[in-house]
């Protein structure tokens, strides 16, 4: 009974580990959540008006253009949090944190540049969207 008890040392289930491995993901999704409100104003409707969906309501997506560089300093600070988070050398993890376990490192650093491309296609994309039209 006693060894049912016991913890594997890669579960990262619960434990000290999990708290670190919520503020990296939450960092990931807020960044995330901030690079596709970064192209609302500009790329959301572009999305729209080429799957079929139309009308005068997209006009009023335009009204989100002057929060548009909010948006990308929230994604660059959140981004920047999960970097600090996600780069930090591999000896400052104890056994059995999320971050001692390679696989999900590299889970996080894939993610991590993921939404880093989203964020620098959304920022970027109306200044290279009249080279389209």
């Amino acid at each position: 009974m006693e060894k049912s008890l016991q913890r594997a040392p890669f579960d990262v289930a619960s434990g000290p580990g999990d708290a670190k491995a919520r503020s990296e993901r939450l960092a990931l999704t807020a960044g995330g959540i901030a690079a596709l409100l970064t192209g609302t104003c500009c790329v959301f409707p572009l999305v729209l008006v080429s799957v079929g969906a139309g009308g005068a309501w997209l006009a009023h997506l335009r009204a989100f253009e002057p929060y548009r560089w909010i948006f990308i300093g929230a994604a660059a600070v959140a981004l920047a949090f999960a970097w600090k988070r996600i780069y930090r050398p591999a000896a400052d993890c104890k056994p059995g944190e999320v971050c001692a376990v390679p696989r999900i490192r590299r889970g996080y650093k894939i993610g991590f540049w993921a939404v880093a491309l989203l964020l620098l296609f959304m920022a970027g994309f109306p200044y290279v969207a009249p080279f389209f039209y």
